[in-house]
């Protein structure tokens, strides 16, 4: 990983879970990163373990849903650290869970905003740098969600399957100009969203023995690898962390 040694970095949804595990797992092997989230104190706290550690973080405020938010963080990466090389669109929400027929219009919506067009702020903002640069590695934290109908997750199935599509097309639009663009479907981790999914009590996956999931170190550490040239083969595609040959090539067996 000594490759990622002084690139900059940006995490969304790093104040817990896979993101925070990810700002981690880069700040260890020399990145620069900046961690995002809505929850500025959360972040903050993160960031100041990570230098703690003699990493170098910074945090920045975000909502992702807001395009005008993304483009400052954006900018606020490059004004500190010269560049932008890595971005990871990781944020998301299960929430409001429920049946489509009862669902609030307007919570159904915001949930879309976040879990789908963040990815699209997200590479919006941030693809013309890479470009410019004629490099950089984006990865869109997916779930195996895009491709299966879960009852009462309506919202969360529909952005993510429409986040994978957004992967494909971007990678169609930028690999030319040196640009990898990956999604990446985690399985079931054992984050704040597990505990929200199980209080539902809808649909198999709320049914699933905490055990069942993996940690988010190791998420982060298949994105860590992601963002190396060994897995420039993969680029356009959703790489699974329940495939043996991805865990394998990312250390996991």
């Amino acid at each position: 990983m000594h490759e990622l040694e002084g690139k900059a970095a940006i995490i969304t949804g790093a104040s817990r879970g896979i993101g925070a595990a990810t700002a981690a797992e880069l700040a260890a092997v020399g990145a620069q990163v900046v961690l995002a989230a809505r929850s500025e104190s959360t972040i903050r706290h993160n960031a100041r373990v990570i230098r703690d550690n003699g990493g170098q973080a910074e945090a920045v405020a975000c909502d992702v849903s807001n395009y005008k938010d993304m483009q400052g963080l954006i900018s606020h990466c490059e004004s500190t650290f010269g560049r932008l090389d890595i971005l990871i669109n990781n944020a998301g929400v299960i929430e409001p869970i429920g049946h489509l027929t009862t669902s609030d219009a307007d919570a159904w919506g915001h949930a879309t905003d976040i879990n789908f067009k963040g990815v699209y702020h997200g590479m919006r903002a941030a693809l013309p740098l890479m470009q410019t640069q004629q490099s950089g590695v984006i990865v869109n934290v997916g779930s195996g969600a895009a491709y299966s109908a879960l009852e009462g997750w309506s919202h969360y199935c529909a952005a993510k399957a429409a986040a994978a599509m957004l992967t494909k097309c971007a990678h169609k639009e930028v690999a030319a100009s040196g640009v990898r663009v990956f999604g990446l479907t985690p399985g079931t981790v054992a984050t704040e969203m597990q505990i929200l999914i199980k209080a539902s009590g809808i649909n198999p996956v709320s049914q699933m023995d905490p055990s069942d999931h993996i940690p988010p170190e190791w998420p982060a550490r298949a994105i860590a690898w992601l963002c190396t040239d060994k897995a420039k083969t993969y680029a356009g595609a959703e790489v699974s962390l329940k495939d043996p040959a991805v865990r394998e090539l990312v250390g996991l067996q």
